[in-house]
C-alpha cells in the first residue's frame, strides 16, 4: 500500500478528498511537515502533498529544506494535467505543493496518478 502524508493549512481537506475516492491502494494520513519529512527519509511514507494559500512556498518549505529540491515540486496556483503529474512522478518527485483553492481538482489527480503507479 502506498502511503501519502498531507500537510499545510489544507491537510484535512486533502486527506478527505483523497479518502473519498476510495482507492484501496492508498493510505492517506494528515501529518505535520517535519514529521512527514522524517517519515519520507526513513522510508515510512511514499509521498507528501502540502497546501498553503498561494502554493508557492509555505506548502513545501520544510520539505525542500530536508528532502532537497530535486524531490519536490510545487504547482503554485496552476492546475496540472494527468500527463504532467505522471512525468513528475516518473522523475522521482515525492513531495508536491499547491494552493488550497485547487484541492478539489489537484488532490484527486495526484491520488489517481500515484495509485496507478502502484
Amino acid at each position: 500500500m502506498t502511503k501519502i502524508l498531507t500537510g499545510g493549512v489544507g491537510k484535512v481537506e486533502v486527506t478527505r478528498a483523497i479518502a473519498a475516492l476510495g482507492l484501496d491502494a492508498l493510505d492517506v494520513i494528515a501529518s505535520s511537515d517535519i514529521d512527514a519529512a522524517m517519515k519520507l527519509r526513513a522510508g515510512q511514507a511514499d509521498y507528501y502533498i502540502g497546501t498553503c494559500h498561494t502554493g508557492a512556498g509555505a506548502s513545501l518549505g520544510v520539505l525542500v529544506g530536508l528532502m532537497g529540491s530535486a524531490a519536490c515540486h510545487t504547482f503554485g496556483r496552476s492546475v496540472p494535467d494527468a500527463a504532467q503529474i505522471d512525468t513528475l512522478l516518473a522523475e522521482g518527485k515525492k513531495v508536491f505543493g499547491f494552493s488550497m483553492d485547487q484541492i478539489d481538482t489537484i488532490a484527486p489527480l495526484m491520488a489517481r496518478a500515484i495509485a496507478a503507479r502502484g
